[in-house]
């Protein structure tokens, strides 16, 4: 393309921010009535892109009723947030709620700018009236693999211990590494132990043939409870494939992540038509993330991104 018509279709669709309250009109109107807006960043923990990438979600809440904040952090961290931002957490600070982030770099999402935003939503879903569904606060990566099969036998000793023992037994695979994910996919990349691929599998499997029994027992909030703890159980099955091919050189780890956040995108999507008869949600992730790798070089690597596998034109608007 030349420079010339680059330039051009860069200054049409640029948009000036004089300031980030007042200025924001304009791509709030470019929102429509997408499914999804995907906002990016160009470094993580950036003040500047923190602070506005709030105040366009805010404003993407109050005016165009999106209903989930989806961010490139692992799904038990996310999670609980989530149950703070909802009044589930109990009587804890937005600080104590940010607490779990603990994996480099922590500073992502325990700043105050994170802080600020998540005090804010909480405030505005305490201010909503009792019949309306809360907005929610949910993480779409896989790299947290110990916490998150810790999660699904949790879930599991409050609802049916039976499986929580099956899970406990199949989950042991993972115990002689401790919480050092890539010391287990070193191991099994060069064939020093035997992979958990298997045990993971039928984990998922054996929660999923449950739903209907789970889902039976007190209303949303099973049904919530449910639904974490099965993203956490794909998250175990899909990190352990993470991990696993960070050291065989054949698999493209790239694309294993990025596949993950599109699937958990999906799953949290339906799981909140549901209670919302049609999902809105927005998304924080890395400009890497977010925009279409087509349009980069990553295509000529063969790699592809959650912006380019989740959302169509139709449903999406992206800003970066």
């Amino acid at each position: 393309m030349p420079v010339s018509r680059a330039l051009g279709l860069l200054q049409t669709a640029a948009h000036r921010l004089s300031g980030v309250k007042s200025a924001l009109g304009a791509l709030i109107d470019l929102a429509g009535d997408a499914s999804f807006v995907l906002l990016g960043e160009a470094s993580h923990g950036t003040h500047e892109f923190y602070l506005t990438r709030a105040e366009i979600t805010k404003r993407l809440i109050k005016e165009k009723g999106f209903q989930a904040v989806a961010v490139e952090a692992d799904w038990p961290d996310a999670y609980r947030v989530n149950r703070f931002v909802c009044g589930r957490g109990g009587d804890i600070t937005p600080a104590r709620a940010l607490s779990g982030f603990t994996r480099f770099p922590v500073w992502m999402w325990r700043n105050r700018d994170v802080e600020a935003f998540i005090g804010w939503l909480r405030q505005y879903n305490d201010s909503r009236p009792n019949h309306e569904a809360q907005v929610g606060f949910y993480g779409l990566d896989l790299y947290s693999l110990h916490r998150s099969r810790m999660e699904v036998i949790r879930y599991l000793e409050k609802v049916d211990p039976e499986a929580a023992r099956r899970a406990r037994y199949r989950y042991s695979c993972f115990d002689h590494f401790g919480e050092d994910e890539q010391a287990y996919g070193y191991a099994v990349g060069f064939d020093i132990s035997q992979s958990c691929k298997q045990e993971v599998f039928e984990q998922l499997k054996d929660l999923q043939r449950r739903t209907y029994e789970y889902l039976h027992r007190d209303g949303q909030t099973a049904e919530d409870d449910f639904f974490s703890a099965e993203q956490n159980a794909r998250l175990v099955q899909n990190a352990e494939e993470y991990y696993r091919g960070m050291f065989q050189g054949r698999v493209n780890t790239w694309n294993l992540r990025d596949r993950h956040m599109a699937e958990t995108l999906h799953a949290l999507s339906a799981h909140l038509d549901r209670g919302f008869g049609r999902s809105k949600i927005v998304v924080w992730a890395h400009n890497s993330h977010l925009g279409d790798a087509r349009a980069t070089d990553r295509n000529r690597h063969g790699e592809w991104n959650l912006g380019q596998l989740d959302v169509s034109e139709e449903a999406s608007h992206q800003v970066h």
